[in-house]
């Protein structure tokens, strides 16, 4: 049997042998009347850590992603995002389903926005254009490769948008805090609302949280409820996100190591793409290739998984369930691969 080296994503992670002890000894309660011990500790820790009020613990970061957006907009209002962010391209178009807006999206081929960029929409609402309620930004930016935000230009962009919420997805935040060495609360304080992810790098099996001004919160946890998203004894579930906060974030840099090995490896074996494997700064290694969908099956049947995120542009992430052995073997197989011709 051919050897399987899981690269689709970090969301294929298993929770550890510390979560599962937390989850089955975790004192719980009704979240629905706010009484679940865990999960309020969960969404204290949270909100201390990324330097906000309050946080509310939800079941997925599209849900945490949906009801920012609810919270911060109004119907017919325009969201400024990157076209390849996450909210715009990876939801199934919920944000216009669920809250009657638009987006304006913007050129974020290397991972982030340009400010003349965002404020040339926002002026255009003197032309008859919508309404700009919000400008969307994502940390670490996934189609690019993962690609961390510069703090200051984070800064930059909050001062100069006239003081309309600058929300972050921030699904793997803490990828961007150990890469860069910019703390959490750092990256969160240019940002009205900020969102993250326990069940990717961090290998909680469910959850993500929504962290901000308390009034926000207390109107987050009423689209929560809207949206279907109101837990009851959830303190199993926020036990072990309390683990990952504690136990997983350090061991990051060791997926970013990897997926380095493994970005060096792609470039040596697709020339074609003139990908620069010095862009993988983080646990994800994606370029563009003009037969991507085909080099992902075929690598499939070598062993080793990926994915694509657009039709020629391939993806390949590192996280904890992916040892050094496992990149190892993926090194090899990439070493005399080639696609086969059609």
């Amino acid at each position: 049997m051919t050897r399987r080296v899981d690269l689709r994503s970090d969301t294929v992670t298993q929770p550890t042998p510390a979560m599962r002890d937390a989850m089955a000894n975790a004192p719980v309660g009704d979240d629905g009347y706010a009484e679940d011990p865990t999960v309020n500790a969960l969404e204290e820790r949270f909100a201390q850590i990324v330097g906000k009020d309050a946080a509310v613990f939800v079941p997925s970061g599209v849900m945490a992603n949906q009801i920012a957006v609810r919270v911060l907009t109004r119907p017919g209002d325009l969201i400024v995002a990157g076209r390849g962010q996450h909210v715009v391209s990876f939801e199934m178009g919920a944000s216009a389903r669920n809250s009657s807006v638009q987006f304006a999206t913007l050129d974020d081929t290397n991972g982030a926005l340009e400010l003349s960029d965002v404020l040339d929409v926002i002026e255009a609402e003197g032309d008859h254009q919508p309404h700009v309620a919000m400008v969307a930004v994502e940390n670490t930016h996934m189609p690019s490769g993962g690609t961390p935000w510069d703090v200051a230009a984070l800064r930059a962009l909050a001062q100069a948008i006239g003081g309309r919420p600058l929300y972050l997805d921030g699904a793997r935040l803490f990828n961007a805090v150990v890469a860069t060495g910019t703390s959490a609360q750092d990256f969160c304080a240019p940002a009205t609302l900020v969102m993250t992810c326990l069940s990717k790098g961090l290998c909680a099996p469910v959850g993500s949280l929504l962290a901000g001004p308390a009034h926000m919160m207390e109107a987050a946890r009423v689209e929560r409820k809207r949206l279907g998203g109101a837990m009851r004894q959830a303190g199993i579930l926020a036990a072990a996100g309390l683990v990952a906060l504690d136990t997983m974030i350090d061991r990051l840099g060791e997926d970013h190591r990897r997926a380095r090995q493994l970005a060096e490896a792609f470039s040596a074996a697709f020339p074609e793409s003139n990908y620069d494997p010095a862009t993988c700064r983080t646990n994800i290694v994606a370029f563009n290739h003009p037969r991507a969908r085909q080099v992902v099956d075929e690598l499939v049947l070598r062993g080793v998984e990926g994915g694509t995120v657009a039709p020629r542009r391939v993806r390949f992430v590192t996280h904890a369930g992916v040892s050094d052995d496992d990149v190892a073997y993926a090194v090899e197989v990439l070493r005399d691969f080639r696609p086969s011709a059609t």
